[in-house]
């Protein structure tokens, strides 16, 4: 009888397949940055277009995911049905969960694609989906990040927390003895409804912001190391920090500057994101652990996050940045992908080609709230949204004076910016200041093919060049073109000579491109005007240097001498350098010296750095590689695994 109930069963029995499962460990996470392990097995008939995808918060809808990863890219077992996969994760104030798709080759929709033009995955067949995953309690606030004020004895310090319950700083000299100096933080947050479009105010994404504090630590004594702590007693502190004060007395600047950086995630999302500013970080870090007790700051001019409407990528942004932001102070101007909308007030009749939809949506709200920089800038947006800020504004650091710009708004003569930049230039004390650094986003010279923004640096040629030449701008910093280039000292696209071997010369401002500290679309350079097809790209003489690496520069300065060094991703070394006299006369390059650099390798003692100095710890966040498609049907739309790099894409429309 057994028997024949055994043969009468046994076909149906062949025919119960396991329940693919999906786990998480651990479910509680101390802190941003910390991984979660994530194991799957029973998946039947494991295809390559199997992938998982990140949730929060966890009841997100399944086209809502924060990234993805495909199965086969992440598990070396994935064709088995079962694999794991570790990854870190940087908290958005609301629990993970993950979920695993099966997305069929016949459901791939072109027309529903990524930023890079890979069509998203389909979510119609959910196979499996995890517990979720959540953060620590009472860990303190995150995000942490300093900014000079303007003002003497003060540094303004800026983090994320979950609720706006009262936050504070403690601060003082010696580590854990705060002596009573605390400073109550203010808060703020925007909306959902302070967006100006999709995908900012949409549900795909839009995540909630946090609540973004603002405290200003006062009193302080010139150049000396201070000790503080953020949060509260009912809510957590969070880790030690330290940063050196504003030394107003000092004889020497030290500063590191790039444009365009971004973000890199341990998964694919909407956007695509920049492994390359793990390196940039990775070497900054390298340089303070080496300058040890010596104040600097870092200046980051224009496309910040390229978060561009997916407000998480701003999250990974500040996180990736707290390392160094929470040491030194970290200063910006915007971008156009932080502003630029068709909706935004100012919109000039030759900037119609310009500014478009690099924003996402933003118009300016997560840049403005997010940071606060010295001055009162602002324009207003002609929405409930909150007026623009952190647009233009200056301070003096040591024998430097830095003037930040806005390219976005309007800076045409009778505009506030115009007046502002006109009045500030024209007020430098040189005997205190001998030395101009002007920084703005898109830039008034390039060699790159960029003739979309060709209307633009005509307006700027025509109305801030004089004004830089006329009060002997030593420097012009900028990004947009994801490139560094320097110039010759340049006057309406023709070099001055420089003093070399007994010439008379005239200070004209030196022209420097500084986008390269992320971002990967790299334009082509500017074609031979009788060949405009053909990919030769000959270098003018204006043009001294021009590189596609990644990187980003240094700049130290004493009364007597600017010396700009640009230091490459790859090695960590300086590939280019130019020495600028208090005089104006421009050492180290130019049209003397046939744009040679002399003692390129030649840096001043407190930038002369080992990697063995260089303690890799926990600084940084450790992100796995960057997994593309690997499907032979969509290979018009392939990316590559970034840890590969085989590749460097061209395009001119994405800056």
């Amino acid at each position: 009888m057994n028997m024949i109930l055994l043969f009468f069963f046994l076909p149906l029995i062949s025919q119960v397949r396991p329940e693919p499962i999906l786990t998480v460990n651990p479910k509680t996470l101390s802190k941003s940055g910390d991984s979660v392990h994530i194991q799957w097995s029973g998946i039947e008939s494991p295809s390559k277009l199997d992938w998982l995808g990140l949730y929060s918060p966890p009841h997100s809808p399944h086209d809502n995911f924060i990234g993805y990863k495909f199965l086969s890219s992440s598990s070396s077992t994935w064709e088995s049905g079962a694999g794991s996969i570790s990854l870190p994760l940087t908290s958005l104030r609301s629990n993970y969960s993950f979920r695993i798709f099966r997305w069929t080759e016949s459901e791939v929709n072109p027309e529903i694609h990524d930023q890079d033009h890979n069509p998203l995955p389909g979510t119609k067949h959910l196979l499996a989906e995890s517990e979720t995953v959540g953060f620590e309690l009472g860990r303190g606030p995150e995000q942490i990040h300093l900014a000079l004020t303007g003002r003497e004895r003060e540094m303004r310090v800026m983090f994320v927390a979950e609720d706006p319950e009262e936050r504070q700083v403690r601060y003082g000299e010696k580590e854990g003895e705060w002596e009573g100096d605390v400073a109550v933080a203010r808060v703020g947050r925007y909306e959902r409804e302070d967006m100006c479009h999709a995908p900012a105010n949409e549900s795909v994404g839009w995540r909630d912001p946090g609540w973004i504090f603002d405290a200003v630590m006062s009193g302080l004594k010139g150049g000396v190391k201070y000790y503080y702590q953020v949060g509260s007693e009912s809510k957590g502190w969070s880790t030690t920090r330290s940063f050196v004060s504003w030394d107003k007395s000092s004889n020497k600047t030290i500063a590191f500057l790039f444009g365009d950086m971004g973000t890199a995630t341990p998964y694919l999302t909407f956007s695509r994101t920049q492994d390359e500013s793990i390196s940039t970080i990775k070497w900054i870090l390298r340089d303070l652990e080496a300058l040890g007790d010596k104040p600097t700051f870092i200046s980051h001019i224009g496309d910040i996050s390229y978060a561009r409407g997916y407000s998480w990528l701003w999250d990974e942004f500040f996180n990736l940045i707290e390392p160094v932001a929470s040491k030194v102070p970290y200063h910006v101007c915007i971008g156009n992908h932080e502003y630029d909308w068709p909706s935004q007030p100012w919109k000039p009749d030759w900037a119609n080609s310009i500014y478009g939809t690099d924003g996402g949506g933003e118009c300016g709200v997560p840049y403005s709230l997010r940071f606060n920089m010295p001055g009162n800038s602002s324009e207003p947006t002609g929405t409930r949204a909150p007026a623009t800020r952190n647009l233009y504004y200056s301070f003096d650091m040591g024998p430097v004076h830095f003037v930040y710009m806005s390219t976005e708004t309007n800076f045409l003569p009778g505009s506030s910016q115009y007046d502002f930049l006109k009045y500030d230039l024209e007020s430098v004390d040189r005997m205190k200041t001998p030395f101009v650094v002007v920084q703005g986003h898109r830039p008034m010279y390039t060699t790159s093919f960029e003739s979309r923004d060709a209307p633009l640096r005509e307006k700027m040629l025509e109305h801030l060049e004089p004004l830089f030449v006329k009060n002997n701008v030593n420097l012009a910093l900028w990004g947009h073109v994801h490139r560094y280039e320097r110039f010759c000292p340049l006057k309406n696209f023709t070099c001055g000579s420089m003093g070399q071997k007994g010439k008379d010369w005239e200070a004209f401002p030196v022209h420097v491109v500084i986008g390269m500290a992320g971002q990967d679309w790299q334009p082509t350079w500017e074609p031979r005007p009788d060949h405009p097809h053909d990919p030769v790209y000959p270098q003018p003489k204006r043009s001294l240097y021009r590189t596609g690496e990644f990187g980003y520069t240094r700049l130290i300065a004493t009364k007597e001498k600017l010396t700009l060094s640009f230091v490459g991703n790859h090695d960590g070394e300086v590939h280019d350098m130019v020495e600028i006299l208090a005089s104006g006369q421009v050492l180290n390059g130019g049209d003397d010296n046939n744009g040679k650099v002399g003692a390129v390798h030649k840096v001043d003692d407190v930038t002369r750095y080992s990697f063995s100095h260089y303690v890799w710890g926990g600084s940084v966040l450790v992100l796995g590689g960057f997994v593309g498609y690997v499907l032979g049907f969509v290979s018009h739309a392939r990316r590559q695994i970034a840890t590969e790099r085989g590749w460097t894409s061209l395009k001119t429309e994405e800056r």
